[in-house]
């Protein structure tokens, strides 16, 4: 099921336009306030049996709450009969570490016997991940293939399993991994953003998030005026109920037990309420959970919020709906319900500055990764390289008719030039639907199961961007989908008014970050390193030392085809004696790849692409570029893999292509990866051959 139709509820698609409407304006108070609560609630990270940190932040925003010796929260209000309990699960469906690897990868298995979707484990495939440690949460990604290294055949078409993950932290060995403080066990779950659209709150347990904050809730209200009412956030949730069932034990005989909870019965058996129930809000009495003595309890009733997207990494509630929920707990509970959802102090950035000589690198690669530009929309780009350049590459820049970026220095003779892209891969807009639901293709070549299911951003011509997600199918034999849809919570009107239209752009969210000591990972490193790498050589050129004509050129539209290049070649047929183009080097230093070629290692220096799908170095030429880079002390690899790069535009004019690289892995996903000193060392390299005769 790939539909929005299908993926929501019969009540909630006849509100769609309602929605659409109303999100146009502000939420009410009321209803902003459920949102922005919850996801600090969705930001939680706990894992099954590492629910402790999550915990002790709930105790640090609501004092009150006692500690059992099971690890749930406690709090008893009021006396005497009805004895209620009214309880949630903080814990998530996650993995633990299984297994560390002698070359510092993590391998993972499930936590907790959840009932998990069939593409759960898919995806987590080369996404951003937390790692929950004792000390805190660390940053890695999850490894993916490369789709350059597959051109032409597919390793499998089956969906991704759990034997599929591989967590990369940024690690070069089983010590690294240690000395950064990680441990067979740890929890791993998605690093999911702070995600909002439209009045909806969305992220992993959306539905189980929105109970424990609605227990918290009532916890805050007043005693109940009749009775004894016992709040529980437990633990072991994804182990039938044992942090529940010890509660129970510990409450003696209870009249009523009520779960907040978006499932009912046994934990491992998932519940949605029929298509054709009506309203915000799921009741049903059913028998105890597996893990409580059910003859400790009189009734058991499961309250469950209605949800868009049950089950999924996406799962999303609006903000009304979450009030309104709040306000039925409380009064399962006895007690008046609360004016405010409970926040909880939001999850502490893990982007502290790393002081160290990759510091210059590094900032330059973050504030390029964290523009948003796909091919054929380079304008924030542009702007973002124009702001980094040195005063004297900044006075001699133009933008040419194809909207690259050219710098010329130096007197005119034996001319080069050097070229790195700015564009990204992504979507474009081809068809909007009358529920709002847009219809995708590619911009450029991608698998497109790394969407699925994902955060997605719409970048329309005026404002900021447009949250939503892309959807996903329900079930799946193949592991990539045939076609790609997203929605943002508006119909078509609502999108339309908003600047949306056939041919805008779509991206996913994204966020860079180190990795261990030099590793870094962001989507977009293509080609983002590459414009790095020139930076940082112009930074250090004095254009007057220059001994001949050199070009340096930001190009567009690499991606679908290498048409910026391609439109700068065609105005400079003659004259231009070598170009080196500044691009990735797709590697296989990946347990996913094979290492037949592409062979180049992270952390061992730039690379001479010498030979790809679109180019071959001459001998001569790779043999001068081996010594420069040998003369000057330069770390370097000489390797071949696939893609195409800018400077095979050149060579029908008679410029010989000498293509340089920096090894990248997970080429084209949301999770790649680099090592700094790579592009460094690459950015060196483009200085050396800049001011070598």
């Amino acid at each position: 099921m790939n539909s929005l139709s299908r993926s929501m509820p019969r009540w909630r698609r006849s509100a769609a336009v309602a929605v659409a409407v109303a999100a146009l304006a502000a939420l009410p108070a009321h209803a902003q306030n459920a949102a922005d609560a919850l996801t600090t609630w969705i930001g939680l990270d706990a894992p099954t049996g590492r629910e402790a940190g999550a915990l002790q932040i709930v105790q640090q925003a609501m004092p009150g709450w006692t500690r059992d010796s099971l690890g749930n929260l406690v709090m008893r209000k009021g006396r005497g009969r009805p004895r209620r309990v009214v309880a949630c699960a903080i814990d998530q469906p996650a993995f633990a570490v299984s297994e560390i690897t002698d070359d510092g990868y993590l391998r993972v298995h499930a936590a907790g016997n959840w009932r998990r979707a069939p593409l759960w484990d898919q995806w987590f495939e080369g996404q951003r991940i937390r790692i929950v440690t004792r000390g805190g949460w660390l940053p890695g990604v999850t490894a993916v293939r490369s789709t350059h290294l597959w051109r032409g055949r597919m390793p499998s078409d089956a969906p991704a399993s759990v034997e599929d993950l591989w967590v990369d932290v940024g690690a070069r060995s089983r010590a690294e991994v240690a000395s950064m403080g990680i441990s067979i066990l740890d929890g791993v779950v998605r690093d999911w953003p702070s995600w909002q659209f439209a009045g909806y709150t969305s992220g992993p347990s959306a539905a189980a998030r929105t109970g424990c904050a609605a227990v918290a809730a009532a916890a805050a209200a007043a005693p109940p005026k009749q009775g004894e009412t016992v709040f529980a956030i437990t633990v072991q949730g994804g182990f039938d109920w044992a942090g529940l069932g010890a509660v129970v034990a510990a409450s003696g005989d209870v009249d009523s037990l009520i779960i907040a909870a978006p499932y009912t019965g046994r934990a491992d058996t998932a519940h949605a309420p029929p298509a054709d129930a009506a309203g915000p809000i799921f009741q049903r009495a059913v028998p105890a959970p597996f893990g409580v003595t059910a003859s400790k309890v009189g009734v058991t009733v499961v309250i469950s919020p209605r949800t868009i997207f049950p089950g999924s990494l996406a799962e999303a509630i609006g903000g009304d709906d979450a009030f309104t929920y709040s306000g039925v707990v409380a009064r399962a509970a006895g007690v008046l319900p609360a004016r405010a959802f409970p926040a909880l102090a939001p999850r502490r950035p893990n982007d502290a500055v790393i002081r160290d000589s990759l510091t210059e690198t590094a900032t330059v690669l973050a504030a390029l990764t964290r523009v948003y530009a796909v091919s054929g929309s380079e304008a924030p780009m542009r702007a973002a390289v124009m702001e980094l350049l040195p005063a004297w590459a900044k006075a001699a820049a133009k933008v040419d008719t194809a909207g690259n970026i050219v710098i010329a220095a130096g007197p005119e003779r034996d001319t080069v030039a050097f070229v790195a892209h700015m564009d990204e891969i992504g979507f474009a807009v081809t068809a909007i639907a009358k529920d709002g639901t847009v219809t995708l293709a590619n911009r450029g070549g991608f698998f497109r199961s790394l969407w699925e299911g994902q955060p997605a951003m719409m970048h329309v011509a005026k404002g900021a961007p447009l949250p939503g997600v892309f959807l996903t199918r329900a079930a799946a034999t193949t592991k990539q989908p045939t076609e790609m849809k997203a929605w943002f919570g508006l119909d078509s009107a609502a999108l339309v008014a908003r600047g949306a239209a056939i041919g805008t752009t779509l991206t996913g969210a994204k966020s860079p970050s180190r990795l261990a000591a030099a590793r870094f990972t962001a989507r977009s490193i293509d080609d983002r390193a590459g414009c790095t790498a020139l930076i940082l050589a112009l930074r250090t050129l004095d254009p007057k030392r220059l001994t001949r004509k050199t070009y340096f050129v930001f190009s567009t539209r690499e991606e679908i085809g290498l048409e910026g290049a391609a439109a700068f070649a065609a105005d400079h047929p003659r004259g231009i004696r070598r170009v080196y183009a500044v691009d990735t080097f797709v590697s296989s230093d990946s347990p996913l790849e094979n290492k037949r070629f592409a062979d180049a290692l992270l952390g061992a220096g730039a690379v001479a692409r010498a030979l790809d799908n679109s180019s071959v170095t001459p001998p001569d030429e790779l043999a001068r570029l081996v010594k420069i880079a040998g003369a000057a002390g330069i770390p370097f690899q000489v390797g071949t893999t696939n893609g195409g790069n800018d400077g095979s535009e050149f060579v029908r004019y008679g410029t010989v292509d000498v293509p340089i690289a920096w090894p990248l892995r997970y080429a084209h996903s949301p999770a790649e990866v680099i090592d700094l000193a790579d592009v460094l060392a690459l950015g060196r390299v483009v200085s050396a051959l800049a001011t070598t005769p």
